[in-house]
């Protein structure tokens, strides 16, 4: 039996959730949306999720249609259909239906607002083992990376152009720097110091991302938000690539040449290891301010 979702204020059946073929998300692709893992049942870091949604809606000039009350209430609703369990949710907020396919934004307009959950599988454990491979490429996306945008086609293309070169994912290049994957953020590690590019347009503010920087923080390993050159990456100690639900991935292979020794690095263990006891604190309720 399939979960619930809710659609503009209703728990329903997915086969019962109909959307107007006038929404401006499927039309244009307006609209912005938030990836959200719950482990046990508990939403991992849920108020940088929701304030990064915020962002993002004030960005494509949309205020926000709920409070972060009124979301903890229908997650906690959606997340009880499998309780005790891993899940990831889903949210979108378009800008709504409107009876004309107008590129301007119309001055009264209601938005459409989804969200589900559905189970979150465990992470394939050889990746500790063997890691992940990914290529470069050029970086054809817009200008403003720091919305979490729905429009998600040069995403798609750069992942499959990966894809095509028999890689597990794509790190993006623009103005020889290399910026952030395909659908992650970048780290990298060269001589015991743990770099990541600076926030900017050019990428999205991950959450993985900060509570990478954070770990490095409280554990004393040495850390830096800076620039990476694309070709710094063929000499690098280490690369890692972070996303909420794949969590830190090791590169061991770029672009068809080994990093390193071609194995996951020990400074990718020892922020796996603490990330995990992020995770398993969240499963038994503690109070923790990684959560």
């Amino acid at each position: 039996m399939s979960t619930k979702l809710y659609l503009n204020g209703q728990f329903l059946e997915p086969g019962n959730a109909c959307i107007s073929v006038m929404d401006r998300g499927f039309l244009f692709g307006d609209g912005v949306y938030e990836v959200i893992p719950a482990y046990g049942g508990h939403p991992f870091r849920l108020q940088g999720h929701l304030q990064r949604l915020e962002n993002s809606l004030l960005a494509i000039r949309m205020e926000p249609p709920l409070s972060h009350d009124q979301w903890r209430g229908i997650l906690n609703e959606l997340l009880s259909q499998l309780p005790g369990q891993d899940q990831q949710i889903y949210l979108q907020i378009t800008r709504g239906s409107y009876d004309k396919r107008l590129h301007a934004i119309p001055d009264k307009v209601v938005p459409t607002v989804l969200a589900l959950t559905s189970r979150l599988g465990e992470r394939d454990p050889d990746i500790a083992v063997r890691g992940v491979s990914a290529v470069t490429m050029e970086d054809i996306r817009w200008h403003h990376c720091d919305i979490k945008a729905i429009t998600l086609l040069a995403n798609i293309l750069g992942q499959q152009q990966a894809h095509d070169q028999q890689a597990d994912h794509a790190i993006l290049v623009r103005d020889n720097k290399a910026i952030e994957g395909a659908s992650s953020n970048l780290f990298m590690v060269q001589d015991g110091l743990i770099i990541t590019p600076p926030k900017s347009r050019d990428l999205l503010p991950g959450i993985t991302r900060d509570l990478v920087l954070e770990l490095a923080q409280e554990n004393g390993l040495a850390h830096a938000e800076a620039v990476i050159e694309a070709h710094d990456l063929n000499t690098a100690d280490e690369i890692w690539l972070t996303s909420s639900t794949r969590e830190v991935m090791p590169v061991t292979s770029l672009n068809g040449q080994p990093v390193a020794d071609g194995r996951p690095g020990p400074l990718w263990h020892k922020i796996n290891d603490l990330y995990a006891g992020c995770k398993a604190r969240l499963r038994l309720r503690s109070s923790d301010k990684c959560i």
